[in-house]
Order: structure tokens, then sequence, then C-alpha cells
């Protein structure tokens, strides 16, 4: 399918609010990343994106016949992490499985680090998670290594993963 990466607009709040208002895409992620997905959320994350665009990170919007269906970042470590950099996404289950993400997860990569003086990308999905850990392998992510017990979604404790790719 075909899509574009490209800088946040305002008007994507509706099409995010929507997409991002479900219970599967959040067991996924960070509790930050809430369900129910709250009013108003997607335009107060839009604007923190337009915000904060270049300034210790680069978001996108994941567009599909020109309307926002998910998100994909790159946050940029500091202090003695200041060469590595953290990749966080999700896309509208309208969306998956169709190689939006793993090619979006290339594009995004390939950009960070042809402007920016990033060595290493990371992200660290949940061990359960087989759709987000196959899609960074496909991107050319190695798996580092797992984390036990890292993680404490929903009143469950479970494991992470740790991928990267490097510049070289």
């Amino acid at each position: 399918m075909e899509f574009v990466l490209r800088r946040w607009k305002e008007e994507d709040a509706a099409s995010i609010q929507s997409y991002a208002n479900h219970e599967k895409i959040a067991a996924n992620l960070r509790n930050v990343f809430p369900y129910p997905y709250p009013p108003g959320a997607a335009a107060q994350y839009i604007r923190s994106c337009i915000e904060q665009e270049g300034d210790g990170q680069v978001t996108r919007a994941i567009a599909v016949d020109g309307t926002a269906v998910g998100s994909i970042g790159v946050f940029f470590g500091s202090d003695v992490y200041e060469k590595s950099a953290e990749l966080g996404y999700w896309l509208g289950e309208p969306f998956w499985n169709q190689g939006i993400m793993s090619e979006a997860v290339v594009k995004m990569c390939r950009y960070v680090f042809s402007k920016y003086n990033i060595e290493r990308i990371f992200a660290e999905p949940f061990a359960g998670n087989a759709a987000s850990r196959r899609v960074l392998e496909k991107a050319g992510f190695s798996l580092e290594g797992i984390l036990k017990n890292s993680i404490y979604k929903n009143g469950v404790l479970q494991d992470s993963c740790m991928y990267a790719l490097t510049r070289r």
C-alpha cells in the first residue's frame, strides 16, 4: 500500500484521534499512550510534535491517501547517549500487515542517519509483540537482548526486547 511520511499538520487530529483510540494499539505501547484515547489527546500530541521538531526529536505522520493513519518518531538521547536515539511507532489497525510500518521504519532511519549525528537507533518492543519485532527485523534491526520483567503494563509483568540499527 502506498503511504508517505510527512510533517504533522493540526488538521491530522481528527483522523489520529480515531485511529489511536484502539485497545490493541495501546496494549503494546507505554502508558503515555492510553486507552481509551481521551478527547483532545491527538491535537495535543500533534502540537507537541510540531513545536519540538528537530529539538530532540523527529516525528512524522504516516499518511495514506492524504490521511494520517499512524505515527513514527525518533527521540534523541542526551549526555553519554547523545549518539543514540529511540524509535517509536504505531499504525491504525486497518493498515496492519501491509508492509507499511517496515518500510516507514527504513525510511525514517535513513532520514535520521543522513541528517543528524546519530550512530545508533534502538527500539524496545514488548517481547510478546511479534508483529513489532518482525517490523524491526525486516527493517534491518538486530536483536541485542531480552530484558526480563522490564515492563509492567495493565497489571502484568512482561519482558521487552532491545533491537538496534547502527549507522555502519
